[in-house]
């Protein structure tokens, strides 16, 4: 292990016997951060031989990937930065043929094959469409990581199944691999795999094991001897090292830091005027402070004194100002630019005039199902811009909302939040530890289970549920949770029980669902459930109540009991009253 990732790259490419080069390949080893949150890039495409554009669906396809791909959000994962930048180049590849004379020829359209490894932290992405190949040594033998897309026909006549601007969307394949350091992978296009044989290709990693551009050379000019005709591309992909903590952008910063302590009015801290502490935790404090530059009034977060042994808070900590500078919503709380050199642990924050959702709760016991409505719909935009960025909140609760002088509400603590493209990138991923509130934390998380957006639109629902009731749907039943046994017996308990509350039938239903212990019969989406509140679905009004038996089979059996037991015995005073 090493503190960065370490790769080597060989590549080379030949026309071959044709005139032109429809081949293009490239590769990415960034510096800096970007090494670690985004990984290095190799990829190679292919142009099929009967169109006389190809070429350029090669070269586009690779400089999108290696280019754009870099622009995509440090929060997204590799699967979602990648196939969003190879969505985009396959649908303008194939608007270009369609704007072409062989616009219902997709044989002479731009159409290319394309092969990719994105190489992050000790994880190998591979991306694949059409019949060029990525291969990994193991030994003196080549492992087969892709899948060739190629209809074989009698005669011997084969044609490509799929490949990039083939079709308006892209059906690419996709999958993932541990990496250890000393594993090679080898990219070829089919003018090199179809003709040189697995031993020559090994044979010639171990002849040329410090020169990869040679050993690519090598190949080629093999593939060459045995008479292909194609054009032809090979790429030698060596790990040196991997990472032993990534990412470690945080880490770094945070040994760089030192801590402050606690903080008193007219302290300065790096600049910053302290003028009164806001509010304390065990997780952190909060000072009301005055900018040094624009004299703006900010808050200062500091890290709690008691965690500042701990490594892990620490990190997180830092992780929140990272995670508030690439979230652009007004109804998040944003990080304040700081242009002095920072000596301490601290995140500047906006200062926000109002109150957290759990005091507006206090002084609104029995609030206007449309100002429910509003605060609903003004949280759940601010959850959609993290999930937009495949991060998750995991402990949206009452105090961690804040509605300002002006009515704008704001989510505004990050310390649970899931980001995607970071943990697939950490030594070690996530553990199962509850990060949230046990009674607003969705219910699979208290098995084990993966959080997902639903988790964050449980936890949704039941700040709507609490809003409306005064009260939780189950009550203290979710924190007990720990088998699936269990999850069975949770029982929710209508909103429409309170005669002093009273709200429509069909708002019941939504929170009901929205609150559901198993995350797929909740709403699919934030909007589905905010539209819902406003205005009930056909699928809400058809909804129709499970039966007693379902709901409460002991209370129906009890009644069942008691109606047979009240017909008995009317039947037996008929009997005596005739004699």
């Amino acid at each position: 292990m090493h503190d960065t990732l370490r790769v080597r790259v060989g590549q080379h490419t030949d026309r071959g016997h044709k005139e032109v080069n429809q081949d293009f390949h490239g590769a990415c080893i960034p510096h800096g951060s970007a090494l670690t949150t985004k990984g290095v890039a190799v990829a190679l495409a292919d142009g099929i031989s009967s169109s006389q554009v190809s070429h350029i669906a090669s070269a586009a396809a690779v400089h999108a990937l290696l280019v754009d791909y870099y622009c995509t959000s440090d929060a997204w994962t590799v699967r979602r930065s990648v196939q969003c930048v190879l969505a985009a180049t396959n649908s303008w590849l194939h608007a270009q043929s369609r704007r072409g004379p062989h616009r219902f020829d997709a044989d002479q359209g731009h159409v290319c094959t394309l092969s990719a490894l994105v190489l992050k932290s000790a994880t190998a992405h591979l991306f694949h469409v059409g019949d060029a190949r990525i291969y990994r040594v193991q030994g003196q033998a080549l492992e087969q990581l892709t899948q060739d897309h190629r209809v074989h026909l009698p005669g011997g006549h084969s044609h490509l199944a799929r490949a990039m601007g083939f079709q308006p969307q892209l059906d690419m394949d996709y999958r993932t691999l541990a990496v250890e350091p000393g594993d090679t992978f080898v990219l070829t296009t089919d003018g090199v795999h179809e003709h040189v044989p697995a031993p020559c290709i090994t044979q010639a990693l171990q002849d040329h094991a410090d020169d990869l551009d040679q050993a690519a050379r090598t190949i080629v000019a093999a593939a060459l001897q045995r008479g292909s005709p194609d054009n032809l591309t090979v790429q030698i992909v060596c790990i040196d090292a991997l990472p032993l903590h990534p990412p470690d952008g945080l880490q770094r910063q945070r040994l760089a830091l030192r801590l402050p302590g606690l903080l008193a009015p007219r302290d300065t801290l790096d600049g910053y005027h302290i003028v009164r502490e806001l509010h304390a935790s065990h997780r952190s404090h909060l000072y009301l402070a005055i900018a040094p530059d624009s004299g703006a009034q900010v808050v200062i977060k500091t890290p709690s004194i008691a965690l500042q042994d701990d490594t892990a808070y620490l990190e997180r900590f830092l992780l929140e100002e990272w995670i508030a500078r690439r979230i652009h919503s007004p109804h998040v709380l944003r990080a304040v630019a700081n242009s002095h050199k920072r000596e301490h642990l601290f995140v500047v924050l906006e200062y926000l005039q109002g109150q957290t959702l759990a005091q507006w709760m206090l002084d609104h016991p029995r609030p206007a199902l449309a100002e429910v409505r509003d605060i609903v719909a003004q949280i759940a935009r601010g959850l959609q811009a993290f999930h937009q960025r495949e991060m998750l909140h995991q402990d949206l609760r009452p105090e961690n909302i804040m509605i300002d002088t002006t009515g704008t509400v704001k989510i505004i603590d990050f310390g649970a939040v899931r980001v995607a493209g970071l943990a697939e990138a950490a030594a070690h991923p996530d553990s199962d530890a509850l990060l949230g509130t046990v009674q607003y934390t969705a219910p699979e998380l208290f098995l084990g289970e993966p959080a997902t957006p639903r988790s964050d639109l449980f936890s949704l629902g039941v700040i709507t549920y609490q809003m409306l009731t005064g009260r939780l749907p189950y009550g203290t039943q979710v924190a007990g949770l720990r088998t699936r046994a269990a999850l069975t017996r949770l029982r929710y308990a209508s909103a429409l029980h309170d005669e002093r509350r009273p709200i429509p039938a069909w708002i019941d239903a939504v929170l009901e669902r929205a609150v559901h212990p198993h995350p797929l019969k909740r709403q699919e989406a934030l909007s589905e459930f905010v539209h819902d509140l406003r205005q009930p679905s056909a699928a809400t009004l058809a909804r129709q109540r499970p039966p007693l038996t379902q709901r409460n089979p002991l209370l129906f059996w009890r009644a069942t009991a008691l109606v047979l037991a009240i017909t008995v015995v009317a039947l037996l005073g008929v009997l005596h009253a005739r004699g």
